[in-house]
């Protein structure tokens, strides 16, 4: 008895010995996407607050684009689940992309939700030489002309592209969809009065409505934003169901530790609670969520589910 007590302690000093604690080494924030968009922006933020808050050596950006989001993705869900590899994403590869391209992991069962940081709604916007002033000027213009407004995206499949679709859907009009490959051509189209409207994100939208070279007609999300608050709802003109929002999200490969994953959650939510970083974040349009893991988990099968039934239904493809 005494030698297998002795073993057990032996085994006990071993095993307490060789356990490294977290974080061990450099912690990379995976962005699946070009620098200098919103995700990234995100990001970037969040680095060197996590560095301090969980005392690592470093914690570096690495913007891993291509095949909208899926091939960073794809990395960041075969890596190690011990929190040295993170991913900083909006909703696109986790609801969107796989319905579109053949994604090289399973967004529902390969990825840890940790939490979803920020979101913000898109906006409804024309040109300032348009002739709809109003939300009821469109309305009334795409039941008289089928398919003759144009609504640009940045691309098909994009958080945009599928706002006007899930429009067209839940209104019972049609309009003509023009994608584009990314954002800026579709400002400088819509500032040129080339393209009728596109359902921007806010962030994007904002200087030029500031500017009033572009009309907000309506937005997106649930309530008017403080950004824009005489701009109403499209809950609130009837067409309901019809709520986008875009969100920026942290996520790690499946099986992070649960005291792994508590530690970068309470660091997460530390930094954007920093009252200077909210308040930047809500001057450029940006809504804290900041929820739970199980809340992130649950809102991304529902989101996975809705976009999928309007991509089958509308028979949407990717570019």
């Amino acid at each position: 008895m005494k030698k297998l007590i002795v073993a057990m302690m032996t085994s006990l000093v071993t095993l307490a010995s060789t356990a490294q604690p977290f974080p061990s080494k450099p912690i990379t924030l995976v962005v699946p996407f070009p620098p200098g968009g919103s995700t990234d922006l995100i990001a970037r933020v969040l680095a060197p607050k996590l560095q301090e808050r969980l005392g690592a050596s470093s914690v570096a950006v690495d913007n891993r684009g291509g095949a909208t989001g899926t091939i960073g993705t794809g990395q960041v869900a075969k890596a190690p689940a011990d929190g040295h590899t993170l991913l900083v994403s909006s909703l696109g590869p986790f609801v969107i992309a796989p319905h579109l391209i053949k994604a090289p992991y399973d967004a529902l069962k390969d990825l840890d939700p940790i939490t979803i940081i920020v979101q913000a709604p898109n906006v409804l916007v024309v040109p300032a030489a348009s002739p709809h002033r109003t939300m009821a000027d469109v309305m009334a213009f795409v039941k008289a002309n089928p398919n003759k407004m144009a609504f640009a995206s940045s691309g098909n499949g994009s958080s945009d592209h599928l706002t006007a679709e899930l429009f067209w859907q839940q209104t019972g009009t049609t309009g003509i969809h023009i994608p584009y490959k990314g954002g800026g051509p579709v400002m400088n189209d819509l500032l040129g009065n080339q393209v009728d409207s596109s359902f921007m994100n806010i962030n994007t939208a904002m200087p030029q409505i500031q500017s009033g070279k572009l009309r907000p007609l309506v937005i997106t999300s649930a309530k008017r934003s403080p950004l824009l608050p005489n701009v109403p709802t499209l809950d609130e003109l009837g067409i309901r169901d019809a709520g986008v929002t875009s969100w920026q999200a942290l996520a790690a490969p499946r099986g992070l530790p649960a005291d792994v994953k508590a530690r970068i959650h309470a660091a997460t939510l530390a930094t954007f609670n920093e009252p200077a970083i909210r308040t930047r974040l809500l001057d450029l349009g940006f809504e804290m969520v900041l929820n739970t893991p199980e809340q992130f988990a649950a809102f991304q099968a529902a989101e996975y589910a809705r976009w999928q039934s309007l991509i089958t239904s509308r028979k949407i493809t990717a570019d």
